[in-house]
């Protein structure tokens, strides 16, 4: 079990303004089973003149459009438990229900990994990511993710939308990840996601002197020219991340900072917009910055430190079944604690 800890009390207010794998592997199984799914939704008079699968595909956004299509045509998808045509223009006051039974959803293959979980109950999830674990498999990563992981430890995993992955985080971020271990617990916490309910903090460790606390409100979009970076660009997406000054060194600042939206990159992207990027991060600080006059162990520890520093340290949900707010924190990492000793020893403020 993790160092981390989880607690039900109620989510504090913050100083800002403003997801054990005990068993055998003989005990697992990559089969999974069909799930039957039972859902339902009131719609009020803001769906009113709008086309049902339009509003399906908003209501139930972990499926596609066509998906939701095919069962409004096959009767698993009632509009007051009649058969609908896709293009129906609901009324405002439809009962939706959806009854389908659901195959695996993922091609990609269970592996043995070990898990840091937090917290595991029936619904959910809560995960200690380590540096260097890929979250979701891509080009390159098709194996040894979190999601390879994850269909190991929980088969039934296999039959939702990204192994009931909500969010994620960058490989070389560690810290914390809440996964879902059914459909209604997915459909509600990205539900919290998308109200921007859910409280992640972030610790970061960043160049130069960042004097007060703040608000980075600009949106980001992919770079036009270098698609691994993202970047503030006018069109963007709206990118919100709040932060607090923690700890000043010399040359250094280390803060919390809390996202308001969850944009790729974007604690990244937002410090290096505003003139402190982020120590150690490869894309938007590629050169190491030793300051003049740095210690020999000051100089080994910048340019040895080859993530960027940025560990997601709190996360606060409301949990989907009980609906009782729960946070959870995870300590920092031995590379993370140890770039900030260095710090504090070599490059002390006066």
């Amino acid at each position: 079990m993790s160092q981390a800890q989880s607690s039900n009390s109620n989510i504090p207010e913050t100083d800002f303004n403003l997801l054990d794998d005990s068993e055998d592997a003989d005990n697992h199984t990559s089969d999974p089973t069909a799930t039957r799914l039972s859902l339902q939704f009131q719609l009020d008079e803001s769906y009113l003149g709008q086309r049902i699968d339009q509003v399906a595909a908003l209501i139930w956004s972990d499926f596609s459009r066509e998906k939701l299509k095919q069962w409004l045509k096959d009767g698993h998808l009632l509009v007051n438990g009649n058969t609908v045509k896709p293009k129906y223009k609901c009324e405002g006051n439809e009962l939706l229900s959806l009854n389908v039974e659901l195959e695996a959803q993922t091609n990609s293959q269970p592996e043995n990994i070990p898990l840091d979980i937090v917290y595991e109950d029936d619904d959910i999830l809560v995960i200690n990511k380590p540096v260097g674990m890929v979250v979701h498999p891509g080009a390159g990563n098709i194996t040894g993710t979190l999601v390879n992981a994850l269909l190991f430890h929980y088969p039934k995993s296999a039959e939702l939308s990204r192994a009931g992955l909500v969010h994620r985080i960058d490989k070389d971020t560690s810290g914390l990840l809440v996964v879902a271990k059914n459909l209604e617990a997915q459909f509600d916490l990205s539900k919290q996601l998308a109200n921007k309910s859910v409280y992640r903090i972030y610790d970061v460790v960043v160049y130069g002197n960042i004097i007060a606390g703040g608000t980075i409100d600009e949106p980001i979009k992919r770079h036009p020219v270098d698609r691994i970076k993202m970047t503030v660009l006018p069109g963007g997406k709206d990118a919100v991340t709040h932060y607090n000054v923690k700890e000043r060194f010399l040359h250094f600042t280390r803060v919390q900072a809390r996202l308001e939206t969850g944009r790729t990159h974007q604690i990244r992207v937002h410090f290096s917009y505003i003139g402190h990027g982020l120590i150690g991060d490869p894309v938007y600080m590629p050169r190491v910055r030793v300051p003049a006059g740095a210690s020999e162990l000051l100089n080994e520890t910048l340019r040895g430190f080859k993530r960027q520093a940025l560990h997601a340290a709190k996360l606060g949900l409301v949990h989907p079944r009980t609906k009782q707010d729960m946070m959870f924190e995870a300590p920092w990492p031995e590379d993370f604690s140890q770039l900030v000793d260095v710090l504090r020893s070599e490059n002390a403020a006066y």
